[in-house]
């Protein structure tokens, strides 16, 4: 092992991981690999890939999925063979460019408006008018060195360096453009490959080409629900209230005779009325494949090739707008030009791929979901290679049909290194959150709540809880914080970025070893964030996380009925699995550590097969048991 630069001695497993990671970049293979959480898969990824490298010759671009994990490749890269492979870590310009974060015309761009922003205001610095963007003329202007000995020596994360980069008043992401084509290992968030657009942009810093460059994605178990949603497309009721307020700025033209562009916006908001009306149930619902055209063909009275016009004359107006805007130096942005694309993208979509929804959340919206995830992935068959790892992956081979691998993909389990006795998973057969049950016996809930505080008063140790989801957490927490007085309470909330969550965790983290967190299943908290020793050692699993049987996730599981033959297990049981051995996994980062898990929902003996519960009449008494 030591020939290949791993920096630690190795535990069970990862010399095979490694020499497998090596061996597929020799082959020119893809790799879909589980391992167990907490058994070093990045660094297993990172020497294997390094290893193979140095005799064929390739790019390593390392996708995550958080900020905290591409961290970790960064501190990783700095411990194999002594920090000597380069490497550069990259997110978009909403984290990296000082423009974007201190101008709050910018604010909410997204990577296709920044780019035009940051391009316009570049060229206008080349012109001599350095207030455009007083970062880049530094950065042209300066001596650039001391800069790139830095990112050679220490191999920073792009939260280091952009803290380095501000304090020079220089620009972190043209910097760490600059430095790509050197760099051995780029790290980057999943957007950057799997958007056509970044994508470009990305290989031509790189200066390669798909075919020369080995992609590892981590948590690979995030990336076919990643890929769905990256391809669907959705058009909201505040969309269409913005695109008003644009014609009040910009005008309101005739599109077709007779109808002038705010007709067409207020016809488009009553078809999504009409549409809320007669398909909406609960929080979503399936749309007739030709409602919105037929609607709109009905109301103007056009066919459809003069609709087609129609949509062209939009989209000419929202162009205007985007000049208009980029002209002024604000974001090159106009509501109308995505009403329009919506439209186009809408009517162009194949049945069978996509399913067309009227959807109800914060707003309503029509969406177009995408069911299917190998589209966004295709450009993974073209790599030199790839790796996927998680150590929540399992059934393999549906993971690799989803994202459409070839048959020829390796595919490998690694078991765990640690020592089983080292976690009990308990469960109580007395609750559950099954919404069924729950109408029948509301007190399920207050039991679900005692449960959690006899075992927070039983069991003084830092404690996660995990519910299925935001709406079941609310519902619940506020009933065990109410019998909680002296525990310090953190809470998982999906309105806060990054950067404020990893305070709520360091808080957390830094506690007295009694400190109380809400999450939830399937969250940011549940992945990617370790826990080790004392600063987690309970995790209570409040209800088995399910998908919601909404029509999204109905049309999902008829597709992959037909994809599959089997829509339950990949659709429902499988996402399920992944979450709860997630949560549960958050608990052992190391041969040391021990951890008790406890899942609240007698629905825990369907997963025995995956997760090995054992029956509790009597939780606090055999959580003493297991930590005494």
């Amino acid at each position: 092992m030591s020939e290949g630069g791993f920096p630690y001695r190795p535990r069970g497993g990862q010399e095979r991981l490694v020499d497998l990671v090596s061996a597929v970049c020799d082959a020119r293979n893809h790799l879909v690999v589980e391992s167990a959480t907490g058994t070093g898969k990045t660094v297993c990824a990172l020497t294997g890939v390094l290893r193979s490298r140095r005799q064929k010759g390739s790019k390593l671009l390392y996708l995550t999925r958080t900020n905290s994990q591409q961290r970790q490749v960064m501190f990783e890269l700095r411990r194999i063979d002594n920090g000597k492979h380069f490497g550069v870590a990259l997110q978009g310009r909403r984290n990296m460019c000082p423009l974007a974060q201190s101008d709050e015309g910018l604010e909410g761009g997204n990577p296709e408006e920044l780019s035009k922003v940051c391009s316009e205001r570049k060229a206008r610095v080349l012109k001599g008018e350095e207030e455009a963007c007083p970062y880049f003329a530094n950065t042209m202007a300066a001596d650039l060195g001391l800069v790139t000995r830095y990112l050679r020596s220490e191999l920073p994360t792009a939260e280091e360096f952009s803290a380095y980069c501000r304090d020079l008043r220089v620009c972190p992401y043209e910097i760490s453009k600059m430095h790509v084509p050197a760099a051995d290992v780029v790290a980057a968030p999943y957007i950057m490959f799997f958007d056509g657009f970044i994508r470009h942009n990305l290989l031509d810093w790189m200066g390669s080409t798909l075919n020369e460059i080995v992609v590892v994605v981590d948590e690979a178990h995030n990336l076919p629900s990643y890929a769905r949603e990256l391809k669907s497309s959705r058009l909201s009721e505040m969309t269409l209230r913005l695109s008003e307020t644009e014609i009040d700025e910009f005008g309101n033209p005739e599109i077709a005779e007779g109808i002038c562009l705010r007709d067409f916006v207020a016809l488009l908001r009553n078809i999504l009325d009409r549409a809320v009306e007669e398909y909406l149930i609960d929080e979503d619902g399936v749309i007739p494949q030709s409602f919105l055209e037929e609607e709109l063909m009905f109301a103007t009275g056009a066919t459809s090739h003069r609709l087609k016009g129609m949509l062209s004359q939009v989209i000419n107006y929202g162009e205007m707008v985007r000049d208009a805007r980029r002209g002024a130096g604000r974001l090159p942005r106009s509501f109308i030009h995505r009403v329009a694309s919506f439209l186009v993208f809408w009517h162009a979509l194949e049945e069978g791929t996509y399913v067309k929804l009227v959807v109800k959340s914060d707003v309503m919206a029509l969406e177009a979901y995408c069911l299917d995830s190998s589209l966004a992935c295709a450009p993974l068959r073209e790599c030199r290679s790839s790796i996927h790892m998680s150590g929540t992956l399992k059934p393999l081979e549906d993971y690799r049909i989803s994202i459409g691998l070839p048959s020829e993909t390796l595919m490998e389990e690694i078991p765990s290194p640690f020592p089983p006795e080292n976690c009990l998973v308990l469960y109580a057969d007395d609750v559950t959150t099954k919404y069924e049950d729950i109408e029948r016996d509301p007190t399920i809930v207050n039991r679900i709540s005692e449960h959690i505080t006899e075992l927070l008063e039983g069991c003084r140790r830092n404690t996660i809880i995990f519910y299925p989801s935001y709406a079941t957490m609310k519902r619940i927490s506020g009933l065990v914080d109410d019998s909680l007085d002296d525990r310090r309470v953190f809470r998982e909330d999906r309105s806060i970025g990054q950067s404020q969550l990893m305070e709520v965790v360091t808080g957390f983290k830094n506690s007295s070893g009694t400190a109380v967190m809400h999450a939830v299943a399937g969250g940011r908290v549940s992945e990617g964030i370790d826990f080790p020793g004392e600063e987690m050692e309970v995790a209570i699993i409040a209800g088995i996380p399910y998908p919601k049987p909404t029509a999204r996730h109905r049309a999902l599981q008829y597709f992959c009925d037909i994809r599959f033959g089997d829509g339950w297990t990949h659709a429902v049981k499988a996402p399920t699995t992944r979450k709860l051995l997630q949560s549960i996994g958050r608990l052992i980062r190391s041969e040391t550590d021990r951890g008790l898990a406890v899942v609240l929902d007698r629905r825990a003996v369907h997963f025995q097969d995956s997760v090995s519960a054992t029956r509790s009449i009597e939780l606090v008494d055999d959580a003493r048991e297991f930590f005494s």
